[in-house]
């Protein structure tokens, strides 16, 4: 319909259809100058925006799996002269190359060069700017897959896996299988013999990683310890090192890489602190997006390392838990406790996810674990679970954050219920609501009105530009047209109150 209608009306008045139908209900407007009414507008009712640059590249299905095969194989890989240790589920695959492919919520980069992360670095600064602008408050949205080479979050997030998965081995050979992540305690002693049996390093090179400086005197190692020896030991994020339970020693993923792949990670992080300074500068906080689950190990740890430097004194940078995901508890626990540790201030944002027909056909077709939740219900279990665990630490820690994204009312009333309970108030901004723009009005403006801290994810940019990612959330039929039903009974009842009442107009409290 969209393409006829192009063709049928030429490209002025096309855009004007779009400004007054589908593009006008769901994006705020084309450029930095265009969305400030609507901002100013949602915050007269106090409602906040999380912005977000919409527009996404139209490329044919071909195009996006040829960019995602090459950005995601090494040099080595290609030309078959380096040893490859990678396991299947962190390597590209054709059949999933258009990483748009059964997604709906969420925008996809692919990557072309260097000269193309820099220009949405430029976009993402952009965006702080106008957020700056128009509140003192305000949030923006950044994807970690538009700032660098995907290769290289593939290639992290997989010896973060295996370091982990190493882990628990040893957990379970000291009779510590199935034990909740924060549970999980090796004896010293213990790992000491069973590493040294390996023959990863000698016995006097790992008395010295385990002592009581590094440790502290409980004679036994969590996850978060085993995290920071990775770091000082193996220096992972340059050499991309794992343990190899087969040959007892500490193996690159790759023979080598390029002095090209080398600058490509260096850049990666150099544009996400520029980011982070910006952001810092003009009082915007970052919110980091989730993606793909094999992307996302190494997102969640590039973030994390961006917070332990600017979340000192308050959080500046939030990160994102999925929690349709088998492991978010674990992963939501460590992220608690590792702030605590580090004294440094923790930010998240819940949501339920946005990949999940697409993680499940990967895992079905190349042979590993689903990691999603096995139905709803489960991923509503574990988004409450979570919830509950971030509040409670919002209780005892005020500088502590949490955005709740979600467009479920039930979630919004466990929300607010566990608030009260907890003395948890709205002035206190410590715990924030998401919806996106276009959506669950019914929800987003009273919690303004009450004085919540609420939040619309704001996409922005030119009609046609945004269009293809525009597309895609027109696939959301049922959840949409659910929530459209909604709307529009409500939309009635307060037609017709307001037909009764005489009060046409309604002005912000």
């Amino acid at each position: 319909m969209l393409y006829v209608a192009r063709k049928f009306l030429g490209q002025r008045l096309f855009n004007k259809l779009m400004k007054m139908t589908f593009y006008g209900h769901f994006v705020a407007g084309e450029d930095q100058e265009s969305i400030q009414p609507l901002l100013r507008h949602n915050r007269a009712f106090g409602v906040g925006a999380i912005l977000d640059y919409g527009v996404e590249e139209d490329l044919s299905p071909e195009e996006a799996e040829h960019k995602e095969m090459e950005s995601c194989t090494s040099a080595a890989e290609r030309d078959g002269s380096g040893t490859n240790k990678r396991d299947k589920q962190y390597q590209a695959h054709r059949a999933f190359g258009d990483r748009r492919s059964g997604v709906i919520s969420a925008r996809t980069y692919f990557y072309a060069n260097e000269a193309k992360c820099d220009s949405h670095m430029e976009t993402f600064l952009r965006c702080i700017e106008a957020s700056g602008r128009v509140s003192d408050d305000g949030f923006i949205a950044i994807k970690l897959t538009a700032l660098g080479r995907p290769q290289f979050l593939l290639q992290f997030s997989e010896v973060l896996t295996k370091w982990r998965r190493f882990f628990h081995q040893m957990a379970a050979e000291q009779g510590q299988a199935g034990l909740a992540a924060m549970d999980t305690k090796l004896e010293v002693a213990a790992l000491q013999e069973s590493v040294a049996k390996m023959g990863i390093a000698s016995r006097a090179e790992i008395e010295d990683w385990f002592t009581a400086e590094t440790l502290g005197v409980s004679g036994t190692v969590d996850l978060l310890d085993w995290g920071s020896l990775i770091d000082s030991r193996t220096k992972l994020s340059k050499h991309l090192v794992v343990p190899s339970a087969q040959t007892g020693q500490l193996e690159p993923l790759l023979s080598r890489f390029t002095e090209e792949e080398e600058l490509q990670m260096t850049r990666m992080l150099q544009r996400m602190d520029v980011l982070a300074k910006k952001a810092a500068e003009v009082g915007v906080r970052l919110m980091v997006d989730a993606e793909q689950t094999y992307f996302q190990p190494a997102i969640s740890r590039l973030t994390l390392e961006m917070q332990r430097k600017f979340n000192v004194e308050k959080p500046l940078i939030f990160n994102t838990y999925q929690c349709y995901l088998k492991d978010a508890y674990d992963n939501v626990t460590l992220g608690v406790e590792l702030a605590r540790r580090e004294c440094w201030c923790f930010g998240a944002k819940l949501v339920r996810g946005a990949y999940l027909a697409q993680e499940r056909a990967r895992a079905a077709e190349i042979g590993y674990e689903d990691p999603i939740n096995p139905t709803y219900e489960a991923t509503n279990a574990m988004y409450h679970r979570c919830l509950d665990y971030v509040l409670e630490e919002l209780k005892h820690n005020t500088k502590a954050k949490v955005m709740v994204a979600s467009h479920n009312e039930d979630t919004v009333r466990f929300t607010l219920r566990r608030m009260e309970e907890l003395c948890l108030h709205p002035a206190d901004h410590q715990v924030y609501f998401g919806q996106l723009l276009g959506m669950c009005d019914q929800i987003s403006f009273p919690l303004g009105q009450a004085g919540y801290p609420v939040y619309k994810y704001v996409p922005y940019g030119p009609v046609m530009e945004v269009l293809p990612y525009l597309s895609r959330r027109a696939l959301e039929n049922s959840s949409l047209m659910k929530g459209a039903r909604r709307e529009r009974q409500l939309l009635w009842l307060e037609l017709l109150r307001r037909l009764r009442t005489g009060n046409l107009f309604r002005r912000p409290a």
